[in-house]
């Protein structure tokens, strides 16, 4: 048997979808579909079954997903072992960032990574959580760091590890806040508002607490990633949220000001591993004393 195939087999059956493995792992998906035609041809027995448009695993495909579980995780776990025992070369880390997550925040929870006492080589990815997440279940990610913890609908054995929250700060450029002037928060009524994408933890939060003090700012974006929002913000396109232990990074990067905080409302963080008793020193190192290095001394 082929294990690049049972690899293909097992990337449609935890994605749902030969497209969507198609784009995790950069395979078109003519080439996935033949090559689980010719595993259902050496196994004698047919994986899937189309269910309208969408696949679905027959007896023998689930069993053979359990067995694929077990093999890959085995395989990575093994390279992770002999990669860490490794005196040879710097130790290898390997971490996911979830894109809600904002990149200047990222660098600071793993910087202490790079403070261990062996030379480290770091290789991050970014990508959208539940991605990291199926990455990370076959331990291909030592680590993955998210504004939420894994979410319910994602099948992955892991665990979540919380390294802390932030309170939230309104900023707008100096000009857009001369023309919203007024106490916060009623000065957010009618402003301009530039949202978080959907995917990142904070929007539900932002619009439920928009509802609570009944403010009613016009949308004038949406954005995924936190850099571009800023950047946005700076041209005076609206005002946006971001974590208050970033405020001074902010305002000195983007020229912004804050027009308000809250903590009402606040951005927490998780690293999220496979390990429930941490072992990787990286590991280690970022989730002991985060907390002071990151997320004290928020502005009041």
């Amino acid at each position: 048997m082929n294990l690049k195939h049972l690899y293909y087999f097992w990337k449609v059956a935890t994605t749902g979808s030969v497209v969507r493995a198609s784009e995790d792992i950069h395979i078109t998906p003519q080439t996935i579909s033949g090559q689980i035609q010719l595993l259902e041809q050496d196994l004698g027995s047919a994986l899937f079954k189309r269910r309208g448009r969408a696949l679905e695993l027959t007896e023998a495909g689930k069993l053979a997903l359990g067995y694929a579980k077990e093999i890959f995780s085995l395989e990575s776990e093994l390279e992770q072992t002999l990669r860490l025992r490794s005196t040879a070369r710097p130790l290898e880390f390997r971490v996911g960032v979830s894109d809600a997550v904002p990149k200047s925040l990222a660098y600071r929870l793993l910087a202490p990574a790079l403070e261990v006492p062996d030379a480290v080589t770091i290789t991050c990815r970014e990508w959208k959580l539940d991605s990291l997440l199926s990455e990370l279940a076959v331990h291909r990610l030592d680590l993955v760091i998210a504004d939420t913890p894994i979410p319910q609908f994602v099948d992955v054995r892991a665990y979540n590890h919380r390294l802390g929250e932030s309170a939230l700060t309104f900023f707008a450029s100096p000009v857009l806040a001369e023309r919203h002037p007024g106490a916060f928060p009623e000065c957010l009524d009618g402003i301009p508002l530039l949202a978080p994408g959907e995917d990142s933890a904070i929007r539900s939060k932002l619009m439920r607490w928009l509802d609570k003090h009944k403010l009613r700012p016009r949308f004038a974006g949406e954005f995924d990633g936190s850099s571009l929002m800023a950047a946005f913000g700076q041209a005076g396109i609206g005002v946006f949220v971001a974590p208050s232990a970033l405020e001074s990074e902010i305002r000195r990067q983007y020229g912004v000001v804050p027009i308000g905080r809250t903590g009402e409302i606040s951005a927490e963080y998780f690293a999220i591993s496979v390990e429930r008793r941490l072992s990787h020193p990286c590991v280690l190192a970022i989730t002991r004393g985060v907390r002071d290095r990151v997320f004290s001394g928020q502005p009041e």
